[in-house]
């Protein structure tokens, strides 16, 4: 059967089709209409319609008497089999407590964005519960909530007690009706635990139809210590490049195309394609299918109208993720290349300080505004309003994508200040940004030499503010009791990468957060300013201890102390 013959008996058009293969619709057609374009690629989109039709390898296990794709017995050994050997997400052990406590009238749900392991942990628990008791099942596109209810039913008339659902947001009236699985299947003494990657699917359930009847295991936010530890990845450099998701290799084993498919955020193709497979078409699948469809119909209309993507890539590209009308509005300008260029400045006389000055700068920026699908004002189609802004960033936070913290002024107010949970999916649009670079005419003339010192200055730039959010998100989520961990601003411009005040104590702790892995007098400029240093102890208590966090060795330079930051990380 051709890609075609299968799209349409599945019942897909072809828009529909690309999105649930994460493709552009136009690469989509390329391989509908010739099939000898790739035929290793030809062949897993196969694997992936026969997948999402139930006509491929998970429908050998199914029972006629089902109306869904149920599996039971011997069979749930192999999904064991194949996850035995991970390391466990820190929060398996809510799933764990879940299965082993009391809990009747409510329900588990894994949720978070894909590649978070959702699927695993499901497999992972067949290890550690009666497997001739437990079902597993598949949803399709095609199921519906009376399918299921019928299912369930039969399963609970066997004797099965633990029922693990998985992409059970693929059913349109779901988030409509899954209190019936609360209500009443947990109360008969069924351990229920769904998964899904409509994760915004579940949070919109959450507040409605399952509000206080359900155990919430999220997934999508993996800090340095998690990812280090499932991955044996030990770089802070690696999790800057690619960190949000688990890799492929490892973690991939329930994706049919996952042996030809890349890291999430490997580059600009495989990082576009999760945003708008994870992001975008998230949100566009639960405004589609839930009740609340009509009041959010802005968002169903930027999505329609591939003006989605623009926003959110315009906000994440900015400096502090400001969600403001302006950020999307005003004429695009790389920041990162903006930042590069004056730091480059300070190599003067070397020629290589103005080398960025003398490209292209806007054929660079257009060719990055074509990869990262960014839109200006007068190519959209919609009237952007800061109501679109607000329910994108209501949205995106309840994807667990985006974390408000705020930096703290020298005059006592506050400083919007939203960090990105994912920064692979940051980190892709500055190496976007050195793809359009080294296209340019005149960048192609610098010697060898500085073109390499100029990509790695851009990267190093890039790196730098990143690893200053990374560290702020994970020291602000180590659930360490009365400590308030913020960035602090002076008036004239100076700032604290970190403060951490204990307001137990009254006595604060003072931080540099530098990307690199050598010593230098400059680092510790404002830790060693005296007036910064009265100020903030008239407000915060004594300051115990000032620090550097590096990518070198510990070390102890003039009462400051140089802390490796991958160390420091794994011990929040």
């Amino acid at each position: 059967m051709t890609i075609k013959e299968l799209r349409v008996s599945i019942g897909l058009t072809q828009k529909e089709c690309a999105d649930y293969l994460g493709m552009s619709l136009r690469n989509y057609q390329i391989y509908e209409s010739d099939e000898k374009t790739n035929t290793v690629r030809y062949n897993s989109i196969i694997r992936k319609l026969e997948a999402y039709s139930g006509k491929g390898v998970s429908n050998s296990y199914n029972n006629s008497e089902f109306n869904t794709s149920v599996v039971t017995g011997k069979q749930l050994h192999g999904f064991y089999d194949k996850v035995s050997s991970y390391e466990k997400r820190d929060c398996y052990s809510i799933l764990k407590q879940y299965v082993e406590g009391s809990y009747a009238g409510k329900i588990c749900i894994l949720y978070g964005l894909r590649r978070t392991g959702k699927t695993t942990m499901l497999f992972q628990l067949l290890g550690e519960i009666p497997v001739e008791e437990t079902a597993y099942i598949k949803i399709k596109t095609t199921d519906n909530m009376s399918m299921l209810a019928k299912d369930i039913d039969l399963l609970n008339s066997k004797g099965y007690k633990y029922i693990l659902i998985d992409e059970i947001t693929l059913l349109e009236d779901f988030t409509n009706t899954a209190s019936i699985l609360s209500d009443i299947y947990s109360m008969m003494g069924l351990k229920i635990i769904l998964s899904g990657t409509d994760s915004l699917g579940f949070a919109m359930a959450d507040k409605d139809e399952l509000y206080d009847r359900n155990i919430m295991v999220h997934t999508s936010y993996i800090p340095f210590k998690e990812y280090s530890r499932l991955l044996n990845i030990n770089s802070i450099d690696k999790y800057i490049e690619y960190g949000g998701t688990l890799k492929k290799e490892n973690m991939g084993f329930d994706d049919p195309d996952y042996k030809y498919d890349e890291v999430s955020f490997k580059d600009d193709e495989s990082t576009r394609k999760y945003i708008d497979t994870s992001i975008s078409r998230n949100i566009q699948h639960t405004l589609k299918n839930d009740k609340y469809g009509e009041y959010f119909n802005q968002l169903r209309e930027l999505y329609e109208k591939g003006e989605l993507t623009n926003v959110i890539n315009r906000i994440v590209e900015s400096m502090n993720h400001r969600f403001v009308l302006s950020v999307v509005e005003n004429e695009f300008k790389s920041h990162d290349l903006g930042s590069s260029k004056q730091l480059l400045l300070h190599e003067a006389p070397s020629e290589r300080a103005h080398v960025l000055y003398n490209i292209d700068e806007r054929e660079v920026v257009e060719r990055l505004k074509k990869i990262i699908e960014i839109k200006e004002k007068k190519e959209t189609k919609i009237k952007l309003e800061q109501g679109h802004i607000e329910q994108i960033k209501k949205y995106l936070m309840m994807l667990d994508l985006v974390y408000d913290c705020p930096d703290v002024l020298e005059g006592g107010g506050l400083d919007e200040h939203y960090i990105i949970s994912q920064p692979g999916m940051r980190y892709s649009i500055a190496k976007a940004l050195v793809y359009s670079l080294i296209q340019d005419s005149y960048f192609q003339s610098v010697s060898e030499s500085d073109k390499s010192y100029i990509v790695e200055k851009i990267l190093e730039d890039v790196k730098g503010r990143m690893l200053e959010d990374i560290v702020l998100l994970e020291v602000n989520k180590s659930g360490k009791k009365d400590i308030n961990v913020f960035k602090y601003k002076f008036s004239n411009g100076g700032e604290f990468d970190m403060v951490i005040y204990n307001k137990q104590k009254n006595s604060c702790e003072l931080f540099e957060i530098k990307h690199s892995d050598k010593i230098v007098e400059n680092q510790t400029r404002c830790l060693r300013n005296k007036d910064y240093c009265s100020s903030i102890e008239k407000i915060y208590g004594r300051i115990e201890n000032k620090y550097v966090l590096y990518r070198g060795k510990d070390k102890v330079v003039d009462n400051i102390r140089y802390l490796n930051v991958e160390k420091y990380l794994i011990m929040q």
